[in-house]
C-alpha cells in the first residue's frame, strides 16, 4: 500500500512544474487576467487535437479559486465541446507569480505557466505546461496582429519550443 501511495504521489507531482530554462512572469495580476482568452496558436495535444477555435474563460469562484471554462469546436464531430475546471496558484502564499495549476478531473492538476504577458493591457499571453510540449499563445481578441504574433513565435523559438509544429487557430490572423 505504501508503494502504491508513493507511486500515486510521484505521478501527481509530475503533472506540475515549469520547464527547465523557463521562468514565469512576476507581478502577475489575476484580476486583470480574468476574462475570455482565445487560442491563437498552440502545440497540438491529445485533448485539443480536433478543436478549432478554442477559448478559455476565467472567473473567480466563491472559494477564491479560478473557475475555468474551456470551449472548442470539434471539427470532426461538428459540435461545440465545453469543459469546466478549477485553477489555483501553485504557491498560495505567492499569488504574484504566473504559476498556476488547473484541474478538469478531480485531484489531477496540470501546470499553467504564464511565461510572457502584455503588461500594459493584458491583451496577450504566452502559456506553457510542465514541459515544452505544451504551449499556447492566447489573446483577449480572436485575432492577433501579425507583427505581434511573429514576435511571440520568435520568442517561443528562442525559449526552446518547437515552433515548426505550431498550429494556427481560428480566424486567419491579421
Amino acid at each position: 500500500m505504501k508503494k502504491l501511495l508513493l507511486l500515486l504521489f510521484i505521478l501527481l507531482a509530475g503533472c506540475t512544474g515549469v520547464p527547465q530554462g523557463i521562468t514565469v512572469v512576476d507581478n502577475f495580476s489575476l484580476n486583470r487576467y480574468l476574462g475570455t482568452w482565445h487560442e491563437i496558436v498552440r502545440l497540438d495535444n491529445r485533448f485539443e487535437k480536433e478543436l478549432d477555435p478554442v477559448s478559455a474563460t476565467y472567473s473567480l469562484a466563491a472559494d477564491g479559486s479560478v473557475k475555468v471554462v474551456n470551449q472548442g469546436y470539434d471539427l470532426k464531430n461538428k459540435k461545440w465541446k465545453t469543459i469546466q475546471g478549477r485553477g489555483v496558484f501553485v504557491d498560495d502564499k505567492n499569488t504574484t507569480q504566473g504559476a498556476l495549476k488547473v484541474s478538469f478531473f478531480g485531484p489531477f492538476y496540470a501546470s499553467y505557466n504564464v511565461i510572457d504577458l502584455d503588461r500594459a493591457g493584458y491583451r496577450w499571453a504566452m502559456v506553457c505546461g510542465r514541459d515544452k510540449s505544451y504551449f499556447w499563445i492566447l489573446s483577449k481578441d480572436s485575432v492577433m496582429e501579425q507583427t505581434q504574433l511573429k514576435a511571440l513565435v520568435a520568442k517561443a523559438a528562442t525559449l526552446g519550443f518547437d515552433t515548426a509544429r505550431l498550429r494556427y487557430l481560428g480566424k486567419k490572423q491579421q
